[in-house]
């Protein structure tokens, strides 16, 4: 869901942008199945999301949400996470966003055996730029609805837009806090492997 932020953590060699985006579809053991650099990438995004779901500014920022929504809180805090950072990307990052989302589409189409359901969203995921898309807070109930296709509770994110509206100064706060913190933990990890 947080495909921008795992990317810009994740390193800009191609393999390394591959492997980003392969941790939210390739699930279980790593066995050489992949090239070592995507195989070291994946391993990252699921650090990052260890690193993440554990992380007390994380906590508060779920906390804000309503009961209702506290069991898909998480998806919804990824999805408005990855707007923080298009919206603030000259903060994070060096390279303007069209010029970085652009590399990570000419890798994905160059690639020609995406695993699984990456196969089949890279090309909308390209002629849609969705991931610059991001910048604009409207997106994100396009976004949002998509994946309620895909939950057994669809309901529960109905009103997450309205609940997002309500809590965009505090998330942004919560954002701006943690995602340097993040940073940090991603340079690190990537700067031990070398």
């Amino acid at each position: 869901m947080n495909y921008l932020a795992h990317l810009h953590l994740g390193g800009q060699r191609p393999g390394q942008l591959l492997g980003s985006l392969y941790g939210d579809f390739v699930k279980g053991r790593l066995q050489g199945q992949y090239a070592p650099e995507i195989e070291a990438a994946i391993a990252l995004h699921r650090s990052i999301d260890v690193f993440t779901d554990r992380h007390p500014l994380v906590d508060t920022a779920l906390s804000r949400f309503s009961i209702t929504r506290r069991r898909y809180a998480g998806i919804v805090l990824d999805v408005f996470f990855d707007h923080c950072l298009a919206r603030d990307w000259t903060l994070y990052a060096d390279r303007p966003l069209v010029l970085f989302t652009s590399d990570v589409y000419r890798v994905l189409a160059a690639e020609p055996q995406l695993p699984g359901r990456l196969a089949q969203i890279a090309p909308h995921m390209a002629a849609n730029d969705w991931l610059g898309s991001y910048r604009e807070f409207a997106v994100l109930d396009q976004v949002l609805r998509g994946i309620s296709r895909r939950l057994s509770r669809p309901e529960e994110l109905a009103a997450a837009m309205e609940e997002l509206r309500r809590l965009y100064e505090p998330l942004s706060d919560d954002f701006r806090l943690f995602y340097p913190e993040l940073q940090r933990f991603a340079h690190d990890y990537l700067t031990a492997q070398i």
